[in-house]
């Protein structure tokens, strides 16, 4: 059976506020700009989720309600406060009790990115892939029965792209 994840990393958000919490921080134009760019390219690629899973955060939640309305109304989000500044072994973690065939893990840095290096067999050849800039989003397979199967370096990445791919 093939899985997939789509492993995207919270839009752009704002710093303007500094009496917010990190927590609740919002995106910022670019970041909604990018949000909606990044959605219309999963769609118009046919990488839909059948579930989301957000830390919880404003900026993570933000980034998919941006997304959202380019999917059917079957790609259901639920929010996962362990995602929170993951880690990777964490975002594994979180990974391996699901059982959706497609997923969607929208969370933050520096956790994803090394997630995103680690979970794969070999990195996208994308000069962004290592850094895992705000909005960048991966599609990554696995040849697993399901999600506690998956382990580091098993998964393939099928397409990488950053906003600025989408919106010079």
């Amino acid at each position: 059976m093939t899985l997939t994840l789509i492993l995207t990393r919270h839009a752009k958000s704002s710093w303007g506020d500094p009496t917010l919490d990190d927590f609740d921080r919002t995106l910022n134009d670019r970041g909604r700009r990018s949000s909606d760019a990044i959605g219309a390219w999963l769609a118009k690629n046919g990488h839909l989720p059948d579930l989301v899973l957000v830390s919880g955060a404003r900026r993570t939640v933000e980034t998919w309600s941006r997304m959202a309305h380019h999917f059917p109304k079957t790609s259901r989000m639920a929010s996962n406060p362990a995602l929170y500044l993951a880690s990777a072994q964490t975002i594994l973690g979180v990974l391996r009790t699901q059982t959706a065939p497609s997923l969607m893990v929208i969370c933050h840095n520096p956790g994803i990115a090394d997630f995103a290096q680690r979970i794969t067999s070999a990195p996208h050849p994308h000069p962004r892939f290592t850094d895992y800039p705000t909005g960048a989003t991966a599609i990554v397979t696995f040849d697993a029965p399901d999600w506690s199967k998956v382990d580091w370096a098993t998964g393939q990445v099928d397409d990488f792209i950053v906003p600025r791919d989408l919106i010079p």
